[in-house]
């Protein structure tokens, strides 16, 4: 299937020269857009509006879900659909209790139509409990330095207690996508993906930068009432990377666009002002 054939293939980040700006020389050119935003460009950031600020990051928290099973699992092991997982709410799969399906598979169906019955299933094929599985995240997301982020659920559902932050949420995908099977996966437009005995399932990205936007390559979109609408975008173009989180942003699409444009051209490959 499409879904795993594109592991093969690797992405390749080629990085350019843009100076480090102290934090409070940090640029805020769209303090409109969004509650907290961070745009870094191959790792320097460029524009921020308030990144430590702490709020609930919706299906963004799947990215670290995604880590751990990465770190943890296999993409060929089996796993068998529990109950709670079936009756999940929100986004979901349709995949019910007693189905079997391969960890490679709910990978793409967390990461790419953040689905919450596969993305549960994972939490619990991985950590035995989601209660489990969230010690696993708070302890991975102390390892990687998020200091302003607590997970209470593998799915990123509503809690007074499930919070990050724009710079968090950098470190967090910046680690994810050095992992190249997370990489290739947050690229895929739309697959099939299959359960142990056949049945298919076809599912589309969420993310609508995806196949719409020139040189966009990932990563994750989020939504919940009481977040709203969140996205993490990453797009390359001549080896300049550009990634740009997004939190509580009521216009993410049209202003994700015109965001990245800007910092497109402003920085060329060797580090310079047009």
């Amino acid at each position: 299937m499409r879904a795993i054939c594109v592991i093969a293939g690797f992405f390749l980040c080629l990085f350019v020269f843009v100076p480090e700006a102290d934090a409070k020389d940090v640029a805020d050119p769209f303090p409109e857009v969004s509650s907290s935003y961070l745009l870094r460009v191959n790792g320097k950031t460029l524009w921020s509006h308030m990144p430590n600020r702490k709020l609930p990051p919706a299906s963004l928290t799947k990215i670290m879900t995604a880590l751990l099973v990465l770190e943890k699992g296999r993409l060929d092991e089996v796993v068998t659909i529990s109950q709670t997982a079936e009756k999940e709410t929100g986004s979901r799969l349709g995949i019910k209790k007693g189905d079997k399906m391969q960890v490679g598979y709910l990978l793409v169906a967390t990461l790419i139509k953040s689905a919450n019955d596969a993305c549960r299933s994972l939490a619990e094929h991985v950590g035995e409990s989601e209660s489990k599985f969230v010690a696993l995240m708070n302890r991975r997301a102390k390892q990687l330095g998020m200091k302003k982020t607590h997970f209470t659920n593998a799915c990123g559902h509503n809690h007074p207690q499930l919070y990050s932050t724009a710079n968090d949420l950098a470190i967090l995908a910046e680690a994810a996508l050095k992992n190249k099977i997370f990489s290739e996966l947050v690229k895929i437009a739309d697959t099939y993906i299959p359960t142990v005995d056949g049945q298919l399932f076809y599912i589309e990205n969420a993310n609508q930068i995806i196949g719409r936007y020139p040189g966009a390559i990932g990563v994750k979109t989020g939504y919940t009432l009481n977040a709203g609408k969140c996205l993490i975008a990453l797009a390359e173009r001549d080896g300049v990377n550009m990634l740009l989180i997004l939190l509580n942003a009521p216009n993410r699409w049209w202003d994700a666009e015109v965001m990245l444009d800007k910092a497109f051209s402003l920085v060329t490959p060797d580090g310079k002002s047009p």
